[in-house]
């Protein structure tokens, strides 16, 4: 079942997200973080933009939220787009399930784009984007470094309330 993150579950999704900063270079961050620094994020998040997950018989099996994309006035319309799932959950949907809602709460708060961003190569998340409508906009190459190779970052835009 989807639904709107709660600060119960800061452990669940620390455990899922450090997992990523460990063994993936799909987050830029490089030490792992704890439930106190997820329970900070929460808020922040849930103050303006949507934070939801996925819970299957009291386990959190997945995370989606909306973020700030820049900091600038101008820019307050676009939301940045972020989903992550327990490692090797078997291939059930839950991830297209969370981003659909996603996609459908940050459209009701009236967010004109929608961007993923993406470190590359990941095709598997390039196809999962694309497959909800999302295009690739922008390929910046090197501008990350993690496990001691340069990474580049791609974004996928999606355009909503037109």
């Amino acid at each position: 079942m989807i639904r709107s993150v709660q600060i119960k579950d800061a452990q669940a999704i620390a455990d899922i997200y450090n997992y990523y900063i460990l063994h993936s270079i799909v987050t830029f961050e490089e030490e792992v973080i704890d439930a106190k620094e997820i329970e900070k994020r929460i808020l922040a998040v849930t103050a303006k933009f949507s934070w939801i997950v996925y819970e299957e018989n009291g386990e959190i099996i997945g995370y989606a939220y909306g973020s700030e994309w820049r900091s600038r006035f101008s820019y307050r319309h676009t939301v940045e787009s972020t989903v992550y799932l327990k490692h090797n959950t078997p291939k059930k949907g839950i991830g297209t399930l969370l981003y659909k809602e996603l996609i459908k709460q940050l459209t009701s708060k009236n967010f004109h784009v929608i961007l993923g961003c993406i470190s590359l190569p990941n095709e598997a998340s390039e196809k999962f984007h694309e497959k909800l409508g999302f295009k690739k906009i922008a390929h910046f190459h090197e501008v990350g470094y993690k496990f001691n190779n340069w990474v580049d970052v791609g974004f996928w835009e999606l355009i909503v309330n037109k």
